[in-house]
Formats: C-alpha cells, structure tokens, sequence
C-alpha cells in the first residue's frame, strides 16, 4: 500500500500564521486539544527546511530521525528508576560523623531549621548506616558493600550528591522525576526524547518500558501527556512474547496484510472529513508499526541469540537476580537495535513498595539490592565491551532520599530501623557517553540531611539530559491550550549541571 504522507507543523509566535474563516470554524469547533495536536510539535528543526523554529513530523512515521538542535553526546538512554527511594547515606553518600552519632538526638542547630517542620515528626534520632563503605576506582568513590559488581564499573559513574525532591510523597515526587510535573497529564522524558528526536529503528517503539511492578504514580509515569500518542512509552515484557497479542492466529496470517491494507483504507478515508484529529493519525501509524514490529520484536525477546557468558554476566541463571538481569539485557537488545529511550523499574513482587524502607532498611535495602547490583554492572560492561557506551546515557536514581533519622514508627529495635522520606537532598549517578566518570558532583551535610554543596533540581537533572542528546531546553516545546509547554517547565528556570559532561 502507498503510504500518503502528511507533516504537521507550527510556527513560533512571532511568525505571522494566517487561517481561512472556514478552516478557523473548523479547529474551533474540534476543541482546543485539536489545536494543540495540528500544532503536533514544538519549536525545532526536523532537519527537512533548515529551519530550526520548525518541527515536521510524519504522521505516517511519527518516529523518523530528526537533527537535535547542536551537537549531540549521546543518542539513546537507559533509565534505571529505583522506585520507593533508596537511601543516600546508605548507597554512595558516606557519612563517617554519622557513624559516630548512632543513636544520638539530632542536634538543635538541625531541629531548628523550618525545612525540617514535617520531617522531625517521624523521628530525631540518628541512626548509622548498617552497611560497611569502601572506596572504589581511580576517582575513590565511596560505594557501600550493597554494590559489589557495580562499584568494579565506579569509573564509568558519575555520582551526583546534591540532587533535591520537587515533593516528599512517593507519587508526586515519582511524577515530577519522569515528567517535570507533580501532576498527572504531562509528557515523560522519554516521550519528549522521542518527539523531539524520533528514533533509528521504525520497526519498534522509540520508547519501551519494563517493569514488572510498575512505579508510585502509575503509567502516567511514562505516558505521552499532551504530545501524540505516538511518543508514549510501550511495555514489553522480559519473559515470552515481548508485546501480548502482536502475532496474529496461524489462520489469518495469510490475509493479515490485505486485511490490514482494507482498514488503513477505510481509516484514511475517514481521515480526510477528521483533519486535524491527531487520535486518527496515531492510530493509523500504530496499525503499521504493530505489522512492522512482529518479527523484530518477538527476535528481541529471544535470549537464546546470547552467549552463555552474557547470559551469566546479568545473572540469567540465578533465581535472585533474574528477573531484573532479563530486563537489563533486554534494554541493551533494544537501544543497540535503535530504540531511544528504554526505561526500567527495579519493582519485584516482594516487596512492593520497592526501596521504601520505613522498616527494616537493612533488610529492605539488602533484598533490593542483591537483584540489581549485577544486572546493572552488567549491563554497563556489556555496554562498554560492544561499543554501545560511548552512545548511550544510563541513568539511576529514585524519586528522593531518606533521613538520617530513625522512622520512630519502625520500632527501637536494630533490625526493625528504617528511615523516612527525605526530599532535600538524595543521591543519584549516571554513566555513559560523555559521562565523567569516577567523580562526585555536590555534597550533603555531615549527617546528609541537606544538601550543602551545588543543590540541582530534577528541572536541572531534566535540562542537562537534553543537553546531552543535543536539544536545548528552551527550545524544545509544545503548545498546549495557549501555553508554550517544556519538560522543564518555564524558559531559562533551570541550571545544567556542571560537570557530568
């Protein structure tokens, strides 16, 4: 079937745009979201006019390449999303005072502090962290024995100890993470990713998801928000067919094509009284990627291709770390095939609430842990040993940090310690093409409670990842019901973090 091909377009505000009466009746009649959706894209260059004010997207193949706005120092992600929070001064933030203090009042300097109105109510005394601490690696990074496999790769992370919380609730916080907003309704980083660069391979999403328990928040977590449909993030699964329903049954295999020509026929032809619709347009490209998708995905799914040796290396073989090793392999299987953003949650069926350690955090944290640390050192060495690194960006981190302090409703004995949310500072690494590798970027406190050094916001996080792909915050954008919409919220209300690239 000849594919017609039809691009959206939308100029910035200062170029004059001119609309017939009839064509003004008709967009006012299908809603301000058909408004947004015939604008289909915010302000950068698709490489096709020169033009950098201008995004054309093809609503035949939404997901074609597209030019980033300068040079780019990596073209696909890997995000490793700890959901419940693990705890900075546990992981890779090290804290020998509060070694020291275990057990000890909060001092009254700290008590005192109004930031801190909320989180004292759940505890003010110290609590040392239950793991033992070594430096890792050419840059000395210290790294908790949570992470054994992982802290062999410390030269490849760049740690950044002085991130800080949009919110101290798991769902907001969640929210604001992937999407910039505390709200559900926005696009996801991945779907920003996607529509402002779309992707290599058009026969797979630009943007897949794995989890097998998913995020605090749910799917808006990485959903399209505002943007086409097109630009969502679509769930595999590690096990079986990747995608449910995607082989048509033996005896329409046949006639699946022809089929499938008769109903794109039909929709376009209804297409064409619907303008401006972007639903019809995602539909109709879906149906296509869905035919495209059926070999390609279900080979992806396929870890017999895989040696013995790299099976191991995320430890396929092991019941512990199994599940989240396969989806760690499977995110390398898809970005080397040319997808742009995978994302990945660490959620096990036991426990659910992830890192979320209000009880037990040794327990907690040693369980969650045990099923990550190799998976995640494997990835980044299979990775590096396919030439896959330098392009890819891999990023790990929660929603926000723990306390210092006991969680007073975990209990006084030792194994029953837990810590609360902490929203002011939490810790979080990435790795990766263009990554310094081996060094720490910010501090906390002596306790780390606060942030003390160089505090960056998730807008900040947000902001310096497009700058690694290459887009300019400002610039990539999308307007919605009036209003010009950016992954970082208002124009220039961000900093890029200095020193990860």
């Amino acid at each position: 079937m000849q594919n017609e091909r039809k691009f959206f377009t939308l100029q910035k505000p200062s170029t004059p745009f001119h609309m017939s009466r009839r064509s003004m009746l008709h967009r006012a009649t299908a809603g301000v979201s058909t408004l947004a959706i015939a604008a289909m894209a915010g302000e950068r260059s698709s490489g096709q006019t020169g033009d950098r004010s201008v995004i054309e997207i093809d609503t035949v193949q939404p997901l074609l390449p597209r030019e980033p706005h300068k040079l780019a120092k990596v073209d696909r992600m890997i995000f490793l999303f700890q959901y419940g929070s693990p705890s900075q001064v546990d992981t890779f933030d090290y804290k020998p005072e509060l070694q020291k203090r275990e057990g000890h009042r909060i001092p009254e300097s700290y008590r005192k502090d109004p930031k801190l109105a909320n989180t004292l109510t759940f505890g003010q005394d110290l609590m040392a962290s239950p793991f033992s601490w070594k430096q890792h690696g050419r840059g000395g990074l210290w790294i908790s024995e949570l992470f054994p496999n992982l802290a062999k790769q410390s030269d490849e992370l760049c740690v950044i100890r002085s991130m800080v919380a949009d919110s101290n609730n798991h769902a907001p916080a969640s929210l604001s993470m992937h999407t910039g907003g505390l709200i559900e309704g926005k696009p996801s980083l991945g779907s920003w990713l996607t529509y402002g660069l779309g992707s290599v391979n058009q026969n797979l999403p630009g943007f897949v998801v794995l989890l097998n328990v998913g995020p605090y928040g749910g799917p808006a977590n990485f959903g399209n928000g505002f943007l086409p449909s097109a630009f969502g993030g679509t769930r595999f699964r590690d096990q079986g067919a990747p995608v449910l329903d995607l082989v048509p049954p033996a005896q329409q295999a046949d006639t699946q094509r022809s089929t499938l020509d008769l109903v794109q026929t039909l929709n376009r032809q209804h297409q064409q009284t619907h303008l401006g619709h972007s639903d019809l347009d995602s539909r109709i490209a879906s149906y296509e990627l869905a035919y495209r998708m059926q070999s390609e995905a279900m080979a992806i799914g396929d870890f017999s291709r895989e040696s013995v040796a790299t099976q191991k290396m995320y430890g396929l073989e092991d019941a512990e770390t199994s599940e989240y090793g396969r989806m760690c392999l499977m995110a390398r299987r898809l970005v080397e095939s040319g997808v742009r953003v995978v994302q990945i949650y660490n959620g096990v069926t036991d426990p659910k609430e992830g890192w979320d350690a209000h009880k037990k955090l040794a327990e907690n944290h040693r369980f969650n842990a045990k099923r990550t640390d190799l998976p995640i050192a494997g990835l980044l060495a299979d990775l590096k040993q396919r030439g896959l690194l330098d392009r890819t960006l891999v990023v790990w981190c929660g929603e926000f940090g723990r306390t210092p302090m006991w969680d007073s409703g975990s209990g006084r004995l030792r194994s029953d310690a837990g810590r609360n949310h902490n929203s002011l500072a939490f810790t979080m690494w990435l790795a990766g093409g263009g990554i310094q590798g081996g060094r720490t970027i910010g501090s906390t406190d002596d306790l780390g409670l606060f942030v003390q050094e160089d505090p960056y916001r998730v807008r900040d996080l947000h902001a310096t990842i497009l700058h690694g792909f290459g887009l300019d915050a400002n610039e990539l954008y999308f307007t919605h019901s009036g209003r010009q919409e950016r992954l970082v919220g208002v124009a220039d209300d961000f900093s890029l973090i200095n020193g990860v690239f």
